[in-house]
C-alpha cells in the first residue's frame, strides 16, 4: 500500500516512546530536552509552530543534531503527548478508582482531562486515529479503565464508554478553545458581545416562525451571557452519558 510506513519504522518510534534514547553524546543533546522543548514551543504557538528547525533554534543547535535523537515530527509530536499525559494521574494507576463510584471516577477523569487540554491545547490538534504506544498513554489507559471494571460492562463496552467519555471531554474543550479564541481575535468578552447583541435581535427577530429558537436562545444568553458555555455543555453532555451507562449496565 503506497504511504504505508516501514516497520522497521514503527519498531524504532515504540522504542523511542519506551525511552531507548541515544546516548547525549559530546553535544549533551537529549530526547528529553527536545521534546521539553518541542512541549514549551507549542504551549506558546500551537502545534504549527511546531518543527524539527524550530525546536533546534530553541536548543542553540543546528537542525541537523536534532535527527540523530528523534527521526522527524510525527515521532516528536508522540513523544510529547506522552510526556504530558504523565501530567494526568501523576502515574498513579488507581487514581481515578480512588475518586469514589463509577460515576464520580470518571468525572474526575473527565476533569483531569478538560484541564490537561487548558495546559496543552494542542493536543486536540493531533490528528490519528492510532493511539501513540506510550508508556504514559497506557498508564492513562489503565488508570481510567480501572473504575469501569466489574460493574457490570463487558470489557468492549468498558473501551467504548471511556472512549465515549473522553471525546465528549474533547469536543467541548474544542468548543472552549473556540470561544477563547473568538474573545481574543474580536477584543470582546462574551458578555460584551451578549450586552450588544441581545437588544437587537430583540428588535429584529420578529418572525412568529422563530418564537421557539427566540425563546430558548434568550434563555441561554440570559443565563450565560453568551450564545453557549463549554463548561455547562461539559457537566450535561458528561451527566447524559453517564445516565446511558448506568440504564445499559441496568439491562
Amino acid at each position: 500500500m503506497a504511504g504505508r510506513p516501514p516497520v522497521s519504522d514503527l519498531t524504532r518510534s515504540i522504542y523511542l516512546l519506551w525511552g531507548h534514547h541515544p546516548s547525549p553524546g559530546r553535544s549533551g543533546l537529549t530526547v528529553t530536552a527536545i521534546v521539553r522543548a518541542g512541549v514549551e514551543l507549542a504551549d506558546a504557538t500551537g502545534l504549527a509552530g511546531v518543527s524539527m528547525r524550530r525546536v533546534a533554534e530553541h536548543l542553540g543547535v543546528g537542525a541537523m543534531s536534532l535527527y540523530g535523537h528523534v527521526p522527524g515530527k510525527d515521532d516528536l509530536v508522540a513523544l510529547m503527548a506522552d510526556t504530558v499525559y504523565d501530567e494526568l494521574y501523576g502515574g498513579n494507576v488507581e487514581a481515578a478508582a480512588e475518586a469514589g463510584g463509577w460515576r464520580a471516577a470518571m468525572k474526575f477523569v473527565a476533569r483531569r482531562n478538560w484541564e490537561l487540554y487548558g495546559r496543552h491545547p494542542w493536543l486536540l490538534d493531533i490528528d490519528s486515529p492510532r493511539a501513540s504506544l506510550g508508556p504514559n498513554v497506557g498508564r492513562k489507559y489503565e488508570t481510567e479503565l480501572r473504575p469501569l471494571d466489574g460493574i457490570g460492562l463487558s470489557d468492549i463496552e468498558m473501551d467504548a464508554a471511556l472512549t465515549l467519555v473522553l471525546s465528549h471531554v474533547g469536543s467541548a474543550a474544542r468548543t472552549a478553545r473556540s470561544a477563547s479564541s473568538a474573545q481574543e481575535d474580536s477584543g470582546m468578552s462574551d458578555v460584551d458581545w451578549w450586552g450588544a447583541v441581545a437588544p437587537v435581535l430583540e428588535q429584529v427577530m420578529n418572525d412568529d416562525a422563530l418564537v421557539l429558537s427566540a425563546r430558548v436562545g434568550t434563555a441561554v444568553g440570559t443565563r450565560f451571557n453568551a450564545a453557549s458555555s463549554p463548561d455547562h455543555a461539559l457537566a450535561f453532555g458528561l451527566d447524559t452519558i453517564l445516565d446511558g451507562i448506568q440504564a445499559r449496565i441496568g439491562r
